[in-house]
């Protein structure tokens, strides 16, 4: 359920600075390739911030 509030927050965030981007007349390959780097940096947070630690 936390990387399902993650995800949301993370999407939420990517389509404001999108957003964002587009107003400012950012080339639309530009924003394209933020969004990509934005996902990735939202996965990764959100797995290292949701992963529970293997017993040893």
């Amino acid at each position: 359920m936390s990387f399902a509030l993650y995800l949301i927050g993370y999407l939420l965030f990517i389509a404001g600075v999108a957003y964002a981007a587009h107003l400012a007349h950012v080339p639309q390959h530009w924003i394209f390739a933020l969004i990509l780097i934005l996902a990735g940096a939202g996965v990764l947070t959100g797995v290292k911030n949701t992963r529970h630690k293997d017993p040893v």
